[in-house]
């Protein structure tokens, strides 16, 4: 069976950012995927600190939720990352979750698996952070789906964005 992860990045529980990941993985839900959200805001993340332990051990040496984060990004297909814009980029959180992810960049253990990304704006920097995952998916090898752009600023103002809440569950299809 198909396995997608949703990671959300947002510091926010249940806001936009959550919404329209939960549509995407609605979607892969549809076609038969067996999906999981990662949630980040309750999660302890520490920065990675650039000592290098992972390319001599293959493990990253931090001890904090990410551990237990490994193994569901390792067994999933596909990953849809979702972040709300914060300055024109990523939040902190999802720079800091990428970052940790080294360790599987040096494996080469995220080659094949398809990427997606969700960003929620009030206006603009939705094109900044497709940047930087389409980056982070190329680099890896990945195969890049697709990018959704939503809007919205108070909770729940990106369920009246039809075509963001369409595009979500038709990312979760491919």
């Amino acid at each position: 069976m198909i396995k997608v992860l949703g990671v959300s990045c947002s510091p926010r529980k249940g806001g936009n950012t959550e919404i329209l990941l939960q549509q995407a993985l609605v979607g892969a839900g549809e076609r038969g995927a067996e999906t999981e959200l990662v949630t980040i805001f309750d999660k302890e993340i520490k920065p990675c600190d650039g000592c290098y332990a992972c390319q001599k051990t293959g493990k990253c040496h931090i001890k904090d939720d990410m551990q237990e984060v490994y193994p569901k990004v390792l067994a999933a297909d596909g990953i849809i990352f979702a972040t709300p814009v914060y300055f024109l980029s990523p939040t902190a959180q999802a720079k800091t979750f990428i970052d940790r992810l080294y360790v599987l960049y040096r494996g080469q253990l995220l080659v094949n698996k398809v990427g997606g990304a969700i960003a929620v704006t009030s206006r603009i920097g939705h094109s900044q952070v497709w940047n930087f995952f389409n980056c982070f998916f190329a680099v890896n090898r990945m195969v890049i789906a697709d990018f959704v752009a939503g809007f919205g600023r108070e909770r729940g103002d990106v369920k009246r964005d039809k075509l963001a809440m369409k595009s979500a569950r038709e990312l979760g299809h491919l």
